[in-house]
C-alpha cells in the first residue's frame, strides 16, 4: 500500500491504516477503519487496531485519529470520485468470504439474523429429514433459505465455524444487561437488527430471552416462570451447579445461549442447528435463583471424541476459577464414559490459556503426587495411565509436557523429570484452587446415543 500524507480527515476511507489513540491510556497504534458513522455532526470511526485482539475494536471520535500518516488501500481499476481535499481514494477492496458479497449471502436485508435465520434454520432441518444432506452453516443460506453459489458446508463438529465476513467485522451490540450485570460485548453476534445500536440491550437471566428496554424485561419478568436453567440439574456443591440442556428439547434456550456466546467468541460463528450439541450451563444460586456463569457445550456423537465444541465464562466470572471448572466438569464427564477427550480446535486465546494451564496442574500434581516404590526406587507411571486417569488425550498429553520442557531423552529411552521450581509452582497453585468438582456430587449417567437412533 502506498502511503500517502494527508491532514483532511474527510478523505479517510474504509480500509484506510493509520495511527490511533486507545481509549483509557496515552499510547497510539497501527489500525485499519473498518466503519465510518456520524452521529449529530461527528464523526465516529470503527477500528481494528493490528496485532491485537479482536475485542479491543473500538468506535473513536476524529480527534483520535493521527491524520499525518495515512496509508490508504490497494488501488486497483475501481477508484473513489475526488475528495474535497483534491485527492482520489481507492476503493477499498473487500476481503475474501465465503460469500460472493454481502448482499449475495443477505439478500435485501443487511443482516440474516432473528426469525430469517430460524426460518431458514427450519427450512434446512426438514431438507436433512427429507434427502439427509449434509447439514449446512446458516451464513450459506440467503433470506429465502436458498443455498448461497460457492458456500462451504459446515466441517467441523462445533455449534460454529470459521468466519470473518465484510459484516461481521463490526461490533454491532453496544452493551447487554444480563441480572445485575451490565457487559459491553467484545464481537459481533447476529442478534435482531432492531437492538443494533441500542444504547443497551436486556437479557432475562434465567431463559435468556433478548428485550429492547427495561420496561419490556420487567413485563418479561413476570411473567417468566424460570428460576434456573431448563433441563436437568446433575451436579450441585454448595452454590456451583451445572444443568444439562438438551438442544434438540430445548432449542429456544439453546439458540440463545449461544447468540449470548457469540458476543464474547470471536473465531467462531453461530450455526442454528442446536439438536446435535448438549449443552452444560454452571449456575451460581442465591436467593433469587440459579444465575448463569458459563457454559460449555459438545457434540453428542463426535467422530474426533471432542468432550467439548465451546465453552465460554461470562466477563464478570472470569479470573476466579470458574474457567478451570468448567474444563474440570467436561473431563469429569469423559471419565464418567470411560474415554478420553479433547477441546475442539481452533482454541482461542483465553481458551488456550485457560486449558494449557489446566492440563500442566493436572499432570503435575499426579507426578508430584507419586511416592518411591518400595525399595525407595524411582516412581515409574506411563504416558496411557495418565491419560487414563485424566481422561487427558495424548496428544494433548505430550503437547503439554513439551511445553513445559518436562520430557528428557535419557539412555534410550524418554523419561519424565521434575525441577523443584516446578514442584513448588504446582504446590502453590493447588493451594490456590479453592474450588474443585467433587465426582460424587454428580449424578449422570452417559447415553448411548447411537442406539437411540434420533437425537
Amino acid at each position: 500500500m502506498e502511503d500517502i500524507v494527508s491532514e483532511v480527515s474527510s478523505s479517510i476511507v474504509e480500509g484506510c491504516r493509520l495511527s490511533v489513540k486507545m481509549r483509557n491510556t496515552d499510547d497510539s497504534r497501527l489500525a485499519e477503519i473498518l466503519g465510518i458513522k456520524d452521529i449529530k455532526g461527528q464523526k465516529y470511526y470503527y477500528v481494528h487496531y493490528i496485532d491485537f485482539n479482536k475485542r479491543l475494536d473500538d468506535w473513536v471520535p476524529e480527534d483520535y485519529l493521527d491524520t499525518r500518516r495515512v496509508q490508504y488501500p490497494t488501488v486497483d481499476k475501481d477508484v473513489v470520485p475526488a475528495t474535497p481535499s483534491g485527492m482520489t481514494s481507492p476503493k477499498r477492496t473487500q476481503p475474501p468470504s465465503r460469500c460472493d458479497s454481502p448482499d449475495s449471502a443477505f439478500g435485501s436485508s443487511p443482516l440474516v439474523n432473528g426469525p430469517n435465520v430460524l426460518q431458514a434454520a427450519l427450512q434446512k432441518r426438514k431438507k436433512r429429514k427429507l434427502g439427509g444432506a449434509m447439514p449446512e452453516p446458516e451464513d450459506t443460506r440467503s433470506e429465502s433459505g436458498s443455498p448461497v453459489p460457492g458456500a462451504a458446508p459446515r466441517t467441523s463438529g462445533s455449534l460454529v465455524s470459521n468466519h470473518d465476513d465484510v459484516v461481521t467485522r463490526i461490533r454491532n451490540i453496544e452493551m447487554i444487561e444480563l441480572g445485575k450485570h451490565r457487559i459491553k460485548p467484545w464481537y459481533f453476534s447476529p442478534y435482531p437488527q432492531e437492538l443494533v445500536n441500542l444504547p443497551v440491550t436486556y437479557i432475562c437471566e434465567f431463559c435468556l430471552r433478548y428485550k429492547k428496554s427495561a420496561r419490556c424485561l420487567e413485563r418479561h419478568l413476570q411473567k417468566c416462570t424460570l428460576t434456573h436453567p431448563p433441563g436437568n440439574e446433575i451436579y450441585r456443591k454448595n452454590t456451583i451447579s451445572f444443568f444439562e440442556i438438551d438442544g434438540r428439547k430445548n432449542k429456544n434456550y439453546a439458540q440463545n445461549l449461544c447468540l449470548l456466546a457469540k458476543l464474547f467468541l470471536d473465531h467462531k460463528t453461530l450455526y442454528y442447528d442446536t439438536d446435535p450439541f448438549l449443552f452444560y450451563v454452571m449456575t451460581e444460586f442465591d436467593s433469587r435463583g440459579y444465575h448463569i456463569v458459563g457454559y460449555f457445550s459438545k457434540e453428542k456423537e463426535s467422530s474426533e471424541d471432542y468432550n467439548v465444541a465451546c465453552i465460554l465464562t461470562l466477563p464478570p466470572y472470569q479470573r476466579k476459577g470458574y474457567g478451570k471448572l468448567l474444563i474440570e466438569f467436561s473431563y469429569e464427564l469423559s471419565k464418567f464414559e470411560g474415554k478420553t477427550g479433547s477441546p475442539e480446535k481452533p482454541l482461542s486465546d483465553l481458551g488456550l490459556l485457560s486449558y494449557r494451564s489446566y492440563w500442566a496442574q493436572t499432570i503435575c500434581e499426579i507426578l508430584v503426587g507419586m511416592k518411591p516404590g518400595p525399595e525407595g526406587e524411582r516412581p515409574q507411571i506411563t504416558i496411557g495411565e495418565i491419560c487414563e486417569m485424566t481422561s487427558i488425550k495424548k496428544e494433548d498429553l505430550l503437547s503439554t509436557l513439551q511445553y513445559l520442557s518436562l520430557i528428557q531423552y535419557y539412555k534410550g529411552q524418554y523419561i519424565i523429570c521434575l525441577t523443584d521450581e516446578i514442584v513448588k509452582q504446582t504446590n502453590r497453585a493447588k493451594e490456590r484452587r479453592r474450588i474443585r468438582i467433587d465426582p460424587s456430587c454428580l449424578h449422570w449417567t452417559p447415553k448411548d446415543w447411537p442406539k437411540r437412533g434420533k437425537w
